[in-house]
């Protein structure tokens, strides 16, 4: 495993962290509690450091979760988590939808606390904003007043904004905001198909010597090899809004494979997956201090975690995927 400083802050983290939401909720298909907490230990026993979650999965469930998995391995991880939806006047939305945010001083503190008990630890490394829009990051000087407070306090140690929830062009902005002036760290969907928002943000980042943290790395399962032009999905999968109708089902789809399809050059060599691929694809950008990609299985975890043993990627390689997507490979 390798490890990367997160830039304007004292933490470091492994460049394959583990997004706690594939085993914290059901959204993945793990029903098991204890298959998810075997799989957050055979993670950190693989090196990785960083565990990424929120209050809102599963209503705080997949905080507790990671209590249980590595309360004793407390000072060895970077912890992640976020606030911003009140949980605790709104239940959970089907399908996923966005509960009311609520970005009071007030909520701020009561959502702290509630983290804070359900993790097991009196301070969390690095606090994140859940879905802010602009004109949170940007304007609400209350907000950012509280939260330096809470890190003078000693209760957080950095700040962060997670941007989404889908993948949308306007969290370049947002992106940038949070790094030229809040100083935040922000955690952007960035893949080989979806660029635009970090190719918006990683100058910034590079500018004021700032990291990114990057999710959705193979773009939902295409760049994993879990996802055919036959996949179905569960019911309770996240990802059935992208097959709701046909157009959704051709653009993602349809086209992803498509695209895929120009990019076998990627594994020709046979000393990486294209699981493997993608990860080192985020990770060619120095700035980018950790990927998190969507672990739901022993094999997967094992494939990713090990990433930095299989054969780098070249200049010469990224620069054909780079020149493929500047032509929208060749559709």
């Amino acid at each position: 495993m390798e490890y990367r400083q997160i830039r304007g802050t004292d933490l470091t983290v492994s460049t394959v962290g583990f997004g706690v939401w594939t085993v914290g909720t059901t959204w993945w298909g793990i029903e098991s509690r204890e298959a998810g907490i075997d799989l957050l230990r055979r993670a950190f026993d693989l090196g990785v450091t960083f565990f990424d979650t929120a209050d809102t999965y599963a209503s705080g469930e997949a905080e507790t979760i990671l209590r249980e998995a590595l309360g004793d391995h407390r000072d060895e991880i970077v912890i992640g988590t976020k606030f911003g939806y009140d949980i605790y006047n709104n239940p959970e939305r089907p399908g996923q939808q966005e509960r009311p945010h609520d970005w009071s001083p007030g909520y701020l503190r009561k959502a702290l606390e509630g983290s804070l008990k359900r993790l097991g630890t009196d301070y969390i490394d690095l606090y994140q904003l859940h879905n802010p829009r602009l004109v949170t990051i940007d304007q609400d000087e209350a907000l950012w007043e509280e939260l330096e407070r809470a890190k003078s306090e000693g209760l957080i140690r950095a700040v962060g904004t997670a941007l989404g929830p889908a993948f949308d062009l306007r969290q370049a902005a947002e992106g940038v905001t949070s790094i030229v002036k809040r100083r935040a760290t922000p955690q952007v969907i960035y893949n080989l198909f979806e660029q635009g928002v970090g190719a918006g943000v990683v100058p910034a980042a590079y500018d004021s010597n700032a990291s990114i943290l990057v999710r959705v790395p193979h773009a939902s399962g295409l760049l994993d090899g879990t996802v055919q032009a036959d996949t179905t999905f569960a019911a309770n999968d996240h990802r059935n809004w992208r097959v709701t109708t046909n157009e959704r089902r051709k653009l993602w789809l349809e086209g992803g494979l498509r695209k895929l399809e120009r990019l076998a050059f990627l594994t020709e060599c046979g000393k990486r997956t294209l699981g493997q691929a993608a990860i080192q694809f985020a990770l060619y950008q120095p700035a980018v201090a950790s990927v998190l990609p969507n672990i739901y299985n022993t094999e997967m975890l094992e494939e990713f975690a090990t990433c930095d043993r299989a054969a780098p990627l070249s200049e010469e390689e990224y620069g054909r995927v780079q020149a493929l997507y500047a032509r929208n490979f060749d559709l």
